[in-house]
């Protein structure tokens, strides 16, 4: 007598599939790219000549390929930064230091309209320029340009709650042209150059 072979359930197994499925995807980690939000100027134009910078207005940051941080302030020798206390640099050096002090960047002044009045504001003149080593970690690339824009951030949450009582995102979402009088006293004032090769081992 010939026996029957046995079927085997092919629903019990899709439902092992479908559990392993579920399984993998709860213990899974999957890296996630890491960046900046920040709209790019637009291109320069080949028939205007840049404006000359005065040593004293620029706030040189240099990260080479040991990852370590040099400032330079008024064209003097590179000395050792530290990430901790970056941004509560350049916020002193962007922030405007009126009568002129010799030690700090120009400033020019403006006028800011605020609520309806003309209000005079002494806009610092002042630069921070960047430059990273090809060897330079993606990490505190961007730890150092997270830490920068923050700077500027702050100085604009400042003004916001001077003249406005809230910060400067929050006065964005309700008054927008006011919010662009904040940041015409306080620009992104961040460039950044072409990697270059300043050397250090890791």
């Amino acid at each position: 007598m010939i026996r029957e072979t046995p079927e085997i359930s092919a629903g019990s197994m899709a439902d092992i599939a479908f559990l392993l499925l579920i399984f993998f995807l709860v213990t899974t980690t999957m890296d996630v790219d890491s960046g900046i939000v920040r709209k790019l100027p637009p291109p320069l134009d080949k028939n205007v000549t840049p404006p000359k910078i005065i040593k004293r207005n620029i706030y040189t940051v240099l990260i080479n390929s040991a990852d370590m941080i040099l400032i330079t302030v008024k064209g003097q020798e590179p000395k050792p930064g530290n990430i901790k206390t970056l941004r509560r640099d350049v916020k002193e050096f962007l922030r405007p230091h009126y009568p002129d002090n010799p030690n700090f960047p120009e400033v020019e002044d403006m006028t800011l309209e605020i609520n309806g009045k003309k209000v005079p504001y002494h806009k610092s003149k002042g630069i921070v320029s960047m430059q990273n080593d090809r060897g330079t970690s993606y990490k505190i690339y961007i730890h150092v340009q997270n830490e920068l824009a923050g700077a500027v951030r702050e100085l604009r949450d400042e003004l916001a709650q001077q003249y406005y009582g809230m910060t400067f995102k929050e006065l964005l979402k309700s008054d927008e042209k006011a919010a662009k009088q904040i940041q015409k006293a306080v620009p992104m004032a961040i460039s950044e150059a072409e990697p270059a090769d300043f050397g250090g081992s890791k």
